[in-house]
């Protein structure tokens, strides 16, 4: 009898464990379904081009309703929200105020560049014994791929999953603006719950090209496109690629240390942005390429932006070797702000991370060829937060 009892306890613990297991299963299953109801994809007509091809808009929202809206005319960042220290989402991106203008895009608001992100001297470079020329569209050297991605209407399709993600596709053909290989490019946005925007780059060639592709997305934090001279930055590396007068690096790699390059600690973009350094004179600004401490290839930790006033905090996460930091120094006021007035000079920031600029023709830059066979494969993050 005694036996019969323990067994009968023993049965009805188990069950009571398993009932407990269910219920706690079907809570999580309840609260994916209402974070994956919060997430969505919103697909929309967004212009024409004067060509007669469509652009489309994609609208992402996250569970906590953040926002990234991307056309895909060169898959284009147009807007992208994050919340400032009492929860208040607001735009953190530059962006032109009508669609015609995302056509010409001449200051590449939130572009994927391709096929060579920064510049190339000359508009010219050898592989295997052979010279290829490129558009000169910068003086004299050829910048963010001539008429580049930035300029063709991507193939758009969202992916499943439990965040929003939309992928973009794009075949540059053999000889497009001068570079050899068909080259097949996959770029994949993704808004994740966590409040970081994801970017995955893929590419591949059947003919040995290069390829260094990035986002050209300018970010102001303070949700006003007023300026980002009162932004602190942070970037974790002690070198940088000095330029030439026309920004082309010199070959050398420069320590960081004493000079207005030095954001190992975290400083206002306006503290040293008008020193008399030469540097700072040639790039008008911050316009050059630093050289990440960690060389590893792994997604890391390299920067980040923080604006006090409304405490938003923006990281910057990758496995490419190097970030090019632009201060906006070219904006001009031509284009109309979203917020009223217009983009004034440093109103935006960029931190593109890629390859070293001109490593086609610097032997001891990493390279950036890619072969038949050989998969272009990187990503990087740009989480955002508030303290």
């Amino acid at each position: 009898m005694k036996n019969v009892k323990i067994a009968l306890c023993t049965l009805l613990f188990a069950g009571l464990l398993f009932s407990c297991k269910e219920e706690k299963k079907e809570e999580a299953m309840t609260e994916q379904t209402a974070a994956a109801a919060k997430s969505a994809i919103e697909k929309s007509d967004y212009a024409t081009t004067a060509e007669g091809v469509k652009i489309e808009k994609y609208t992402l929202t996250n569970a906590n309703g953040m926002k990234m809206e991307v056309i895909t005319m060169g898959g284009d960042i147009i807007s992208l929200t994050a919340p400032d220290k009492d929860g208040k989402f607001e735009d953190v991106v530059l962006g032109y105020t009508t669609p015609e203008i995302y056509e010409r895009n001449p200051y590449f608001f939130g572009a994927i560049i391709g096929r060579y992100g920064n510049r190339i001297a000359k508009g010219k470079f050898s592989l295997d014994g052979k010279e290829y020329h490129l558009p000169v569209n910068d003086g004299p050297n050829s910048l963010h791929g001539g008429k580049g991605f930035d300029k063709k209407v991507w193939t758009a399709e969202p992916v499943e999953g439990a965040e929003p993600s939309i992928k973009l596709s794009y075949t540059s053909k053999d000889g497009e603006e001068g570079y050899p290989g068909n080259l097949k490019v996959v770029v994949t946005y993704t808004l994740t719950n966590d409040n970081a925007l994801e970017i995955k780059y893929e590419a591949e060639t059947d003919k040995k090209t290069v390829v260094n592709l990035t986002q050209h997305s300018y970010f102001n934090l303070s949700g006003e496109f007023k300026t980002i001279l009162d932004h602190e930055v942070e970037i974790k590396a002690d070198k940088f690629l000095p330029v030439d007068a026309t920004l082309i690096p010199t070959g050398e790699l420069k320590a960081v240390a004493g000079t207005p390059f030095d954001f190992t600690t975290p400083k206002e973009v306006g503290k040293d942005i008008n020193s008399t350094d030469d540097q700072i004179k040639k790039g008008g600004g911050f316009d050059h390429c630093w050289v990440f401490t960690d060389s590893s290839n792994t997604v890391k930790e390299v920067a980040s932006v923080y604006h006090k006033a409304s405490g938003r905090f923006m990281q910057v996460y990758t496995d490419q070797p190097a970030i090019q930091f632009y201060s906006g120094n070219f904006l001009d006021g031509r284009n109309a702000s979203k917020t009223g007035g217009n983009y004034e000079k440093r109103s935006g920031l960029c931190l593109e991370t890629q390859h070293y600029p001109d490593a086609p023709n610097q032997p001891k830059f990493p390279t950036t060829t890619l072969s038949p066979g050989e998969k272009y494969n990187t990503t990087t993050i740009y989480k955002f937060s508030a303290k």
